[in-house]
């Protein structure tokens, strides 16, 4: 059974790497309780939580900007059986 679940977080910081200086290490937050409606909900089910992700590559990086809202979806990935 594939099982999915949603999160919202925030972009709350863009570090530049040195050792790779095209790709930029995004930091993002769970959305807090600001009181709008859809982030109260959010915030009940995950009211803490981070992920970081570290990017290279100039069109996704385009994407996205710090202190804008994303939602991230996690989904089971069915195992890949090989012929």
């Amino acid at each position: 059974m594939i099982m999915s679940v949603r999160g919202k977080f925030k972009l709350t910081e863009v570090t530049e790497l040195e050792w790779n200086r095209t790709a930029r290490k995004l930091h993002l937050h769970a959305v807090c309780n600001d009181g709008t409606e859809e982030n109260e909900k959010f915030h009940r089910a995950t009211p803490g939580g981070s992920i970081s992700i570290t990017v290279d590559n100039p069109a996704a990086l385009s994407q996205f900007e710090i202190g804008k809202e994303y939602y991230v979806d996690f989904t089971n990935v069915a195992p890949v059986t090989e012929n």
